[in-house]
């Protein structure tokens, strides 16, 4: 095995992965946004659309190289598998704490969530890594994309009495509004689901792939060729698939799992290039910054955008200051509404700093 280096480039892809994830969940209205910075209504696919599975991407190629180092420094397995149930565990809660503060209403509390999905993904995907090679891996992912894909396209919708794929009224929906508890993001389904979650899983272990990829023997170049090769590989088969189960975050659906991670695979290889092969990080920092406590931040975020819009100035709140000044100036609302989700990220960067400079980095 080849000595596993850290790779500045994945760390800089995260961190550009999850302020993205920070823009796109603060506009500074919801009634004014460029098309590029919404998810599609239902089938299709935006910008928006590839963050969380290029964030789950990135974790799987992240377990791959950190576990792999871990085990070939001789940690026990034991200790390993604690640490992924303790972590599982402090994720998914969180996930819980952001959706409930700060009310802390338990009676509408959602048990799904991103943050909760990332969890499921994590456990799985470590798991599965701790216990097989890349050939039993890249096997099960497959099964979950084909099994996922035949049980939505096969089985017809309970009430429906035909197979269905429209919002609320597929095999998915109706399993979320049977057995998962709480609150539905979507009232009678929600995307962070039940069964959505195993074609995620798969995402995460289509990153453990590529990690497999990157920590081989095989020189740089031909690591970077292979990835990249690879990745596109599977956008192609996930753009054909589409035509028969369409491109659906929603229902993140296997057409979409492949489309996404072949995505995420060529920004890594080229990324890789650039800055791991090329040297060329001048760009890299703020990505690295973000990235060395990604969730840490991401969850910070979400706490303190509470002030952002709830806190009255003059009778009303910050964002709503921010529109009407570009309403006055007869500037463009969209465009407002884009630079206070800039502003946004530009002020979650400085906590970000000062774990990054004072090497606090906090593993959720």
């Amino acid at each position: 095995m080849a000595e596993i280096k850290r790779l500045i480039s994945l760390d800089a892809f995260r961190g550009f992965t999850i302020a993205a994830m920070i823009m796109v969940n603060n506009p500074a209205s919801w009634s004014y946004i460029y098309p590029p910075l919404e998810h599609a209504e239902w089938n299709g696919l935006t910008p928006t659309d590839l963050i969380f599975p290029f964030f789950i991407f990135i974790m799987g190629v992240s377990i791959t190289l950190s576990y792999t180092k871990r085990l070939n420094a001789g940690f026990p397995k034991g200790p390993i598998y604690k640490k992924i149930v303790i972590r599982t565990i402090k994720i998914f809660a969180v996930g819980i704490f952001l959706w409930l503060f700060p009310a802390f209403n338990f009676e509408n509390i959602r048990v799904a969530g991103v943050l909760q999905r990332i969890a499921l993904v994590f456990m799985a995907s470590a798991f599965l890594f701790l216990n097989s090679k890349w050939k039993t891996q890249a096997i099960v992912a497959g099964v979950l994309l084909v099994g996922y894909w035949l049980i939505m396209v096969l089985i017809p919708t309970p009430g429906y009495g035909k197979v269905m794929l429209e919002p609320g009224a597929n095999i998915a929906a109706w399993i979320d509004s049977k057995f998962l508890p709480g609150y539905l993001w979507q009232k009678t389904w929600d995307p962070e689901g039940i069964l959505s979650t195993l074609p995620a899983i798969a995402t995460g272990i289509s990153g453990m792939l590529a990690g497999h990829l990157i920590i081989s023997k095989m020189e740089q170049e031909r690591k970077v060729i292979y990835l990249f090769s690879l990745s596109f590989f599977a956008f192609i088969i996930g753009f054909f698939w589409s035509y028969l189960f369409p491109l659906n975050k929603n229902i993140w659906t296997s057409s979409f799992a492949m489309v996404t991670s072949g995505l995420a695979g060529m920004v890594l290889a080229v990324s890789i290039f650039f800055v791991d092969m090329l040297g060329r990080t001048r760009f890299t920092k703020p990505g690295i910054i973000f990235g060395s406590n990604a969730i840490a931040v991401y969850v910070l975020a979400d706490v303190w955008r509470l002030p952002f819009y709830t806190l009255k100035i003059g009778g009303s709140s910050l964002n709503v200051h921010w529109m009407q000044l570009f309403e006055n100036m007869e500037w463009s609302m969209k465009f407002g509404s884009f630079t206070f989700a800039a502003l946004f990220i530009c002020f979650n960067f400085i906590p970000a700093w000062i774990l990054y400079k004072k090497k606090i980095f906090i593993k959720l």
